[in-house]
């Protein structure tokens, strides 16, 4: 049976669609020895050898999936080009696997981690609108406006955000710890949106993907999904 090559990559485990989009384009990637920089070329598995940068890919039959409560310090990546450590030097399986989505460099909490392609799409998918809750510690009092302005939509990278949940769990004198809900996933959004606003991020945590939840899984530590987990991210 044929598929897109994009595809037949990340079944194997090579990384996500979009990613091995990008290895396609840029002519690493070849078919029975040809260099296929074509995305929308079909690949039969049982008679086509696929190579990435010359070596041979193949399916990954044993998907697997983790939870990983990410600290501070780490980036969301399998190689950073700075040399700083990745989330994959917490995980430690024999499986090659890819992060979904990211966490920034200075933000801890719940990040997914397969060698599934298909879930990987399914999650960050803007069509999905899984919400993501984070808990952060902001600057100063936020009024009723400015609360109401972050719910709506705040202007971030010359654009508009789509419409997010904002609730103040505790007043200190100089800061405020909140409860934020999106459901996209731009880069460092959640800083920027508090900063459109006039409220720096002091600390912030992801706690919860959709339904699978961080819990009280120690910091730097990661889980296998639970089937219950795994299935609500395959009906996504």
């Amino acid at each position: 049976m044929e598929e897109r090559l994009q595809k037949y990559m990340a079944r194997c485990g090579v990384a996500s669609r979009r990613k091995c989009e990008e290895m396609i384009s840029s002519g690493i990637v070849k078919v029975n020895g040809e260099v296929i920089t074509e995305l929308g070329f079909k690949v039969n598995e049982e008679l086509d050898k696929v190579t990435v940068n010359d070596k041979i890919i193949n399916i990954e039959e044993n998907k697997v999936y983790f939870a990983l409560n990410k600290p501070r310090g780490y980036v969301s990546t399998v190689k950073d080009e700075r040399g700083r450590e990745t989330v994959l030097d917490l995980v430690k399986v024999k499986e090659r696997i890819y992060p979904i989505g990211r966490l920034d460099y200075d933000t801890s909490g719940l990040i997914l981690l397969t060698n599934d392609g298909e879930i990987f799409n399914k999650v960050i998918h803007p069509r999905k609108e899984v919400n993501k809750k984070y808990i952060a510690v902001i600057s100063g009092k936020p009024t009723g406006d400015e609360i109401r302005k972050f719910c709506s939509g705040v202007y971030i990278d010359g654009y508009k955000t789509a419409e997010a949940k904002f609730k103040i769990l505790k007043e200190f004198e100089n800061k405020t710890e909140v409860e934020i809900i999106i459901h996209e996933g731009k880069n460092r959004q959640v800083r920027k949106m508090c900063d459109a606003i006039g409220h720096k991020v002091m600390f912030l945590k992801r706690i919860s993907i959709g339904e699978i939840r961080l819990g009280k899984m120690p910091l730097g530590e990661y889980r296998e999904l639970t089937l219950d987990e795994v299935n609500y991210l395959k009906n996504l």
